[in-house]
């Protein structure tokens, strides 16, 4: 049942649809979510400092955005990939988003602004991240206190590339403690009764999700293969331990389960954290709607747990 501080919202959606993305451009999209993550910002937590940094990875250099909260723990530094589908998105869309979650962990976080579709389509976001995890890693006391963890986190098609990056690296001794999994998409299939019961109608147009997957994978069409479908890998040994947030209105929900579940059949630790009556995105909503962050209190407990156990 959807959560009662959202029902005006979700009624709004549905009364103002945005446009089928075959019906627009990229670039009005993207200004469009810009847009939107100005409208939702709200009061914006305090940090200490936020350092906008370039990325060298060779052959090509990403921009990134370093978070120090005020009360710095140096614990652990958080590597953050946003969503939206691949195709929208950056460090402006997920800004407040990744102040407030620095604020509360306490934790350094440092957003990452991948390669989006379709100007550069699948596998250039996975190995982005790929790239980055190596790159921070060889660099790490540039970001953080040489004893501080790393973390991994995303959300949405940003936890379908820290999925992918963190089973991709698991065998390299990269350090890395946890692998945050925020309402991720694992594939273009989208066949769970989750995406048949809340696939239109509240936030995510299984639609818009379907086309944007046709832009994301381009030429690529083996859905079969795990970079595309994490639900498929043969095999997750070793992967960090993972924390999944689902939203009990999601239509991506089940798949996030059911990816929890398979890292656990794999011997991985596993905890599934699940927001009750809230839809994809909602994190992002914490502005509006205080109900929202009610999870965030409870991942960074969580998120502490991992640092301190590594």
């Amino acid at each position: 049942m959807l959560h009662k501080s959202l029902e005006l919202h979700v009624k709004n959606l549905r009364d103002n649809p945005t446009p089928h993305p075959k019906d627009t451009t990229y670039e009005k999209r993207r200004n469009g979510y810009n847009a939107q993550a100005e409208a939702i910002r709200g009061d914006v937590a305090s940090v200490e400092a936020v350092v906008d940094v370039l990325l060298d990875l060779g052959d090509r250099t990403l921009e990134a955005r370093h978070f120090v909260p005020h009360g710095d723990e140096s614990k652990a530094l958080v590597l953050y990939f946003h969503g939206g589908s691949f195709v929208i998105g950056n460090l402006e869309t997920h800004d407040a988003l990744c102040r407030r979650l620095s604020a509360d962990t306490k934790m350094r976080f440092m957003a990452i602004d991948y390669r989006l579709a379709p100007e550069h389509p699948f596998p250039a976001g996975i190995n982005d991240a790929v790239d980055v995890f190596r790159y921070v890693v060889k660099n790490f006391e540039k970001f953080a206190d040489k004893n501080a963890k790393l973390i991994v986190m995303g959300d949405s098609a940003g936890a379908a590339l820290v999925a992918v990056a963190a089973a991709l690296t698991r065998d390299e001794g990269l350090g890395i403690v946890a692998q945050v999994l925020v309402y991720p998409t694992l594939g273009p299939e989208l066949v769970t009764e989750s995406a048949k019961k809340y696939g239109t109608g509240y936030f995510l147009e299984m639609d818009h999700l379907r086309y944007d997957y046709q832009q994301y994978l381009g030429d690529f069409k083996d859905h079969t293969d795990p970079r595309v479908t994490p639900l498929l890998f043969p095999d997750l040994t070793d992967a960090p331990s993972a924390i999944v947030v689902v939203a009990g209105c999601d239509p991506l929900r089940d798949e996030g389960v059911a990816y929890a579940g398979l890292l656990e059949h794999f011997g991985v630790k596993v905890e599934l954290l699940e927001a009750e009556g809230m839809i994809h995105g909602f994190l992002r909503l914490g502005g509006l709607f205080p109900e929202c962050l009610d999870v965030v209190d409870d991942l960074a407990e969580h998120m502490h747990h991992y640092v301190e156990i590594a």
